[in-house]
C-alpha cells in the first residue's frame, strides 16, 4: 500500500480524535499542515529513502526487506496477501512493506514549519496486508527534537490480520518545543521479518490541536433544511473561546461536502449574515487563530449544513382536446419521489397520480401541484378544451388578405393522431399533412392552384374515424 502526504487543518485539541487506541483532542483540530499520501499514479519510490535496511522495489510483492509505493498489490505470495485495490482514500497510492529480518525504522522524515508551543495531531493509516497468521506488525510511532529528545510516542502492539484489507488509523498528539526546531517522525518495526509483518502505509497527517471553538446558528441548535423559496438571512456566529488575545476569525464555505473550503471575502467577524442562495448544500465553519500567526496554526470550528432544496420539477403537459364524452391521458411529467394532486378532482380517474384520465364536459382547467421528497411544492396548469365534434372548413380564401388565407382543422389533439390528403379532380394527392397544425395554403409544390372544388380523405386513428369531403378554394 502507498503512502500519501496531504495538508489539512482540522479543529481539536489536546488529547486524540477517532484513531485506534488513541487518546482524544479535547478542543478542535485544524486541516493537516502535513499529509504524506505517497502520491497518486505511478511513483518511483527511489525518491523515498528509508533507513538501509530496506530496498526499494518496483514489483506490487515486496520481498523481505522490501517496499515499493504503489496504488494496487493484487495475488501477492499465492494468495496469502489481500488483494488491495485502492489507497485509504481510494485515488492515489500507498507504501507497501515486506519487513526485513531484524526489528528497527521503516520510516524517517523530518517535518519543518509547525508552530510553536503548539499541539499537534500525528495520525497514519496501517492495514495488515497479511491475511492471518504469521507475524504480526507491531509499531511504535516516535516524534523527536534534532537531539534525539522524544516529544511523543505511540505503541500500536500487535496489528492482527483480518479476513477483508481493511485501513485502521493509529495516533497521539504531542507539543512543539518553544525553540520550534525541524522535528522528527521515526516509524518502528519493532517485529521481525519472515512469515507476515507485512504492511501497508498511507496518509500521515499532522494537524494543530486547539482550545475549543464553537460555530452555530442564531435561533436554532440543529442545522437548516429548507426550500429555496422559503429561506430568509441567518446569522452565523463563532465563538473563538476566551484563549486567544486577539483572535483573527476566517468564515469559510465549502460547496462539495467538505473536499473544498473557500475563504467568504470580508467574512471576519464573529457574526456572518447568510443571505439567500441558490439551491444546493452548504457547509459553513470559521477558523481562527491569534492574529499575525501563519496559515498552519489556525484550527477549525464545527461545522454548519445548509441544505437547500429546489422546487421539484413539473410540467403539466400541453393543452389538450378532447371529444365530449371521450376521454384523455394527461401527459404530465414531474421530480420522481414526489406526492401529486390535481385540482379540481372532478373528471379525473385519480387526482393523485401524475398523468390520470380526464373526462371534462366543460373547458376546464387542471392544475397539479407537486410536493418533493423534501417538501417543496411546485404547481403547473394544462387547459382542457371540449369540442362537441371536430369542425372541418368547407372553403377558403388564400389571397393574403389576413382572413382565411389557410385551409387548417381547428382543436386538434396530439393524440388523436389526426392526418389529412388533399387531392384535385383529376385524383392526384396536392397535400399531405399529420399533427394537430394541419395547414393548407392552397399551393401545390410552391404553385398556387386554381379556384375549384378538391377532396380531403381526414383519419383519426384515436378515436377511430374517417372523414371524407370537398373544399372549395375561392380566389
Amino acid at each position: 500500500m502507498n503512502i500519501v502526504t496531504r495538508v489539512l487543518l482540522p479543529v481539536l485539541c489536546c488529547l486524540s480524535a477517532s484513531l485506534v487506541n488513541a487518546q482524544l483532542c479535547t478542543g478542535s483540530l485544524g486541516d493537516p499542515v502535513v499529509n504524506i499520501t505517497f502520491g497518486t499514479g505511478f511513483s518511483n519510490g527511489s525518491s523515498f529513502v528509508p533507513p538501509a535496511a530496506y530496498t526499494y522495489t518496483s514489483s506490487t510483492c515486496p520481498n523481505d526487506g522490501f517496499y515499493t509505493i504503489t496504488g494496487t498489490s493484487v495475488g501477492c505470495f499465492s494468495g496469502n496477501w489481500h488483494t488491495v485495490t485502492n489507497d485509504h482514500t481510494g485515488n492515489g497510492n500507498f507504501m507497501l512493506v515486506n519487513a526485513s529480518y531484524q526489528p528497527g525504522d521503516f520510516f524517517s522524515t523530518t517535518v519543518n514549519d509547525l508552530c510553536p508551543n503548539t499541539t499537534y495531531e500525528f495520525a497514519a493509516w496501517i492495514m495488515n496486508v497479511l491475511k492471518s497468521g504469521g507475524i504480526m506488525p507491531d509499531l511504535t510511532f516516535r516524534i523527536e527534537k534534532p537531539d534525539g529528545t522524544i516529544l511523543g510516542q505511540y505503541a500500536t502492539g500487535s496489528i492482527a490480520g483480518e479476513n477483508s484489507p481493511r485501513w485502521l488509523q493509529y495516533g497521539f498528539f504531542f507539543t512543539t518545543p518553544p525553540d520550534n526546531p525541524a522535528i522528527r517522525l521515526r516509524i518502528t518495526n519493532n517485529a521481525p521479518g519472515g512469515i507476515g509483518n507485512d504492511l501497508a502505509l498511507d496518509d500521515i497527517t499532522f494537524r494543530p490541536c486547539g482550545p475549543a471553538v464553537t460555530a452555530s446558528i442564531s435561533g436554532t441548535t440543529g442545522n437548516i433544511s429548507t426550500c429555496v423559496y422559503d429561506q430568509v438571512p441567518v446569522a452565523l456566529d463563532a465563538d473563538p473561546s476566551g484563549f486567544y488575545l486577539a483572535p483573527d476569525i476566517q468564515w469559510q464555505l465549502s460547496t462539495d461536502s467538505g473536499n473544498t473550503w473557500m475563504n467568504i471575502p470580508g467574512a471576519n467577524q464573529t457574526t456572518y449574515s447568510r443571505m439567500a442562495s441558490g439551491a444546493g448544500h452548504f457547509w459553513y465553519r470559521f477558523n481562527v487563530a491569534e492574529t499575525g500567526s501563519p496559515l498552519q496554526c489556525r484550527i477549525n470550528s464545527n461545522i454548519l449544513e445548509f441544505n437547500i432544496w429546489p422546487k421539484p420539477m413539473v410540467n403539466a403537459g400541453p393543452d389538450r382536446v378532447v371529444l365530449k364524452g371521450d376521454s384523455i391521458t394527461l401527459m404530465a411529467v414531474a421530480s420522481t419521489g414526489s406526492v401529486f394532486q390535481w385540482s379540481p378532482s372532478f373528471s379525473l380517474s385519480n387526482p393523485q397520480i401524475l398523468q390520470p384520465k380526464a373526462a371534462p364536459l366543460i373547458p376546464t382547467t387542471y392544475e397539479l401541484e407537486v410536493v418533493s421528497a423534501e417538501g417543496c411544492l411546485n404547481e403547473d396548469q394544462v387547459k382542457i378544451n371540449v369540442i362537441n365534434d371536430i369542425f372541418i372548413p368547407t372553403a377558403f380564401t388564400p389571397n393574403n388578405d389576413g382572413l382565411n388565407d389557410t385551409w387548417r382543422i381547428p382543436f386538434l389533439d396530439a393524440d388523436w393522431q389526426p392526418a389529412v390528403k388533399i387531392f384535385d379532380r383529376a385524383g392526384q394527392l396536392i397535400y399531405e399533412g399529420k399533427g394537430p397544425g394541419i395547414s393548407w395554403d392552397g399551393r401545390f409544390r410552391g404553385v398556387e392552384m386554381s379556384a375549384g372544388v378538391y377532396t380531403y380523405l381526414f383519419t383519426l386513428s384515436s378515436p377511430n374515424r374517417l372523414r371524407k369531403g370537398t373544399i372549395t378554394l375561392i380566389r
